[in-house]
C-alpha cells in the first residue's frame, strides 16, 4: 500500500526539483525528505529518483508515478467532494496560509460568518512564501492559500491544477505618524514627504519595488531605512522615526498612525484565494470561500471611503 504523505512529497519533489527545495516548501529537513522518498521507494520496489553526491531526480518510473499521483490526489478531492454533499451541512477543517495582513484583516469577518456552521472548523496558518503555499495547495496539504501579487497583472481563473480568485486590489497609502505636521492632510503627494525619513522594506521586497518606482517616476531620492516585516515597520512610524507606504489592509485599522491617499498613481498588490481545481464544490471549502469573498468585498468598501 502506498502512503499518500508520500506520494505528496514525490509531488513536490517534481515540481521543486531539488530535495533541499522541497524541503522549504514543506517545512521540513532535507533529511526527513529524503527518508520518507526513500521509504516510498521501498514501497513500491523500484527506483523513483536518481542520486548524485549532490543532486537528485526523477527516474521514469518516478516520473510515471508523479503522473499517477496527480490523478490520485484529484480522486481523493473527488471522493470528499461526494462524500461531503451528503451532509445538511458543511462540516470538516479546511485549513488555509495566509501572510500576516491579510490574515489580521480577514480572519474575524470570516470566523463571524463560519460561526453558523458548527461542524465547520477552520485552520488559518500564517504563510512565509507565495511559492510554498501554492506548492501545499497543489499537494493537497492545505485547501485553501491566501497569496498576494504586486504584478499588476490579473491571473487567469485557472493555471494547472489550480484555481485563482481574485478577492481584492489592495491600495498602497502614505502612513505617517499621527502626530506629524501633514497628518491633517486628506491626500499626499510624493514630493510633499520627499525630504522625510523614510523606513522600507528591504530591496527587492515587492512593496519597497513599488516604492522604487514611485520615487523613479518623480525624481525622488530620500533616506531609507530597512526592516523586515509591515508590523514592524508600522510601529516605528507609530514611534516618529519615519514615514512609509504600506498596503491599505494591513494599516487600515491601526489607530498609532495616520493613513492618507497617495496622489500619484501608486500601484498595491492583488490578493487571491487559491485552491485544487479538483476542490471545486468540496462544501466546506466553497464555505469559506464564500466567506472570503463577502469580507473581503466589505473591507474593500471601506477602502473606497476612505
Amino acid at each position: 500500500m502506498l502512503d499518500v504523505r508520500r506520494l505528496r512529497l514525490l509531488y513536490e519533489f517534481a515540481a521543486h526539483g531539488s530535495i533541499v527545495a522541497t524541503a522549504l516548501a514543506t517545512g521540513q529537513t532535507a533529511s526527513a525528505v529524503s527518508q520518507q522518498l526513500a521509504a516510498l521507494e521501498k514501497e513500491t520496489g523500484v527506483a523513483l529518483l536518481e542520486r548524485t553526491a549532490r543532486s537528485a531526480q526523477l527516474t521514469d518510473a518516478g516520473r510515471r508515478l508523479v503522473e499517477h499521483t496527480g490523478s490520485i490526489l484529484d480522486a481523493i478531492d473527488a471522493a470528499e467532494t461526494d462524500l461531503a454533499a451528503d451532509a445538511a451541512e458543511p462540516r470538516g477543517r479546511v485549513i488555509i496560509t495566509a501572510f500576516p495582513t491579510v490574515a489580521v484583516a480577514l480572519a474575524g469577518p470570516i470566523v463571524r460568518r463560519l460561526r453558523r456552521y458548527p461542524e465547520l472548523t477552520m485552520v488559518l496558518r500564517q504563510q512565509h512564501t507565495v511559492t510554498e503555499s501554492l506548492s501545499r495547495v497543489r499537494s493537497g496539504e492545505i485547501d485553501l492559500a491566501l497569496i498576494d501579487d504586486w504584478s499588476g497583472i490579473r491571473r487567469p481563473p485557472t493555471i494547472g491544477p489550480l484555481t485563482y480568485h481574485h478577492l481584492v486590489s489592495d491600495p498602497l497609502v502614505a502612513v505617517l505618524p499621527s502626530r506629524h505636521p501633514l497628518a491633517s492632510e486628506r491626500k499626499l503627494s510624493a514630493h510633499a514627504l520627499a525630504d522625510e525619513s523614510w523606513i522600507a522594506s528591504p530591496e527587492g521586497e515587492p512593496s519597497r519595488m513599488a516604492l522604487d518606482r514611485l520615487w523613479r517616476a518623480e525624481g525622488i531620492t530620500a533616506p531609507v531605512s530597512e526592516f523586515e516585516g509591515l508590523d514592524t515597520i508600522l510601529t516605528l512610524v507609530a514611534k516618529g522615526l519615519g514615514v512609509t507606504v504600506a498596503p491599505w489592509m494591513a494599516a487600515a485599522e491601526r489607530r498609532d498612525v495616520a493613513v492618507r491617499r497617495v496622489a500619484e498613481p501608486l500601484s498595491g498588490r492583488d490578493v487571491y484565494a487559491v485552491h485544487r481545481t479538483a476542490s471545486t464544490g468540496r462544501p466546506a471549502v466553497m464555505t469559506v470561500l464564500h466567506a472570503l469573498h463577502q469580507a473581503a468585498r466589505k473591507l474593500m468598501a471601506a477602502a473606497e471611503q476612505f
